[in-house]
């Protein structure tokens, strides 16, 4: 991105005028540096290498690794886990059901996280992180392994920019199929709105958890969704479900609806203070900086 480029660009309070200004990787770079010059002192850390903690060992693990003492101990193989080059290794896993592709008055819910997961993917890269991407809907349908590699990030923004929202959506499935694949305590990243049923999303959070994983939620929410605006006659549509069409009076279904909404919000604090996530909730109104800020702010105060 030249100079005259960020000179050009539109107010950083704006995220749909960011969203036109350019590509995924431009506006992140805008969004991380426009943040970084109103802090007193940078977010990113330095890199160390040390010893961390022990786990069992897998077959496919490098053999100098072994702790020979303490498998003259134990009987068992366990594997040293060091810090290196790498301060971590960090999911993001981007929702790209048929839900997120709701925007009425802002951008769509989809196009918000997925220029926050670039954001999150500049900043990782910038503190040599390693970092990798999960598109999903009721599936995986796009998996990038974490790499501190110089092609990750045109990798990844590639994968955010062709991607397009679904169909239905099943968190505890895809969270179950990708369990198996960290291999390492890793920070997952899951920007979605969340909706999906409560029960078996806290079952595979716990089980994320269990095995010492971080996990931050960033919760993308539209305005409409928790304001109800609607006045007149409205044709609402279930984005998860072809031709399911439902012409309403907002004003008779108003209360109701946001009675359901405010139980599905406090059943979700509850998962998530009971599981040990935190939870961002995320307006796409609000600025991408004011987000990035809120997720340090989190993840500092989780270290």
């Amino acid at each position: 991105m030249t100079d005259s480029a960020a000179e050009n660009a539109p107010p950083l309070d704006d995220p749909a005028a960011l969203a036109r200004f350019g590509r995924l990787d431009v506006v992140a770079r805008l969004i991380v540096e426009g943040y970084m010059m109103g802090q007193h002192k940078s977010p990113f850390k330095g890199s160390s290498v040390e010893f961390v903690e022990h786990r069992q060992y897998y077959p496919g693990d490098e053999i100098r690794h072994i702790d020979w003492r303490a498998y003259g101990k134990t009987g068992k193989y366990y594997v040293k886990e060091f810090e290196d080059e790498t301060n971590l290794r960090c999911y993001l896993l981007l929702d790209a059901s048929g839900s997120m592709g709701y925007g009425q008055s802002t951008l769509t819910k989809f196009e918000y996280a997925r220029q926050m997961a670039a954001a999150l993917a500049y900043l990782l890269m910038r503190q040599r992180d390693a970092v990798g991407l999960c598109l999903f809907d009721r599936k995986m349908r796009t998996m990038l392994e974490p790499s501190t590699n110089a092609t990750q990030f045109p990798r990844l923004i590639d994968a955010l920019q062709t991607a397009t929202p679904g169909r239905e959506t099943s968190l505890s499935r895809v969270f179950e199929d990708i369990l198996p694949r960290l291999k390492r305590r890793s920070l997952i990243v899951l920007l979605s709105d969340l909706f999906d049923r409560i029960e078996p999303l806290q079952t595979a959070l716990k089980r994320f958890r269990h095995y010492h994983h971080e996990v931050v939620v960033l919760q993308t929410i539209a305005p409409e969704e928790e304001e109800f605006p609607f006045s007149r006659p409205t044709q609402f549509e279930n984005l998860e479900r072809e031709n399911n069409r439902l012409l309403v009076d907002p004003h008779r279904l108003r209360k109701h609806y946001l009675e359901q909404y405010q139980q599905f919000d406090e059943q979700l604090e509850r998962v998530c203070r009971k599981t040990g996530v935190d939870r961002v909730k995320v307006s796409t109104s609000q600025p991408f900086a004011e987000t990035l800020g809120r997720y340090l702010a989190y993840r500092s105060r989780g270290r």
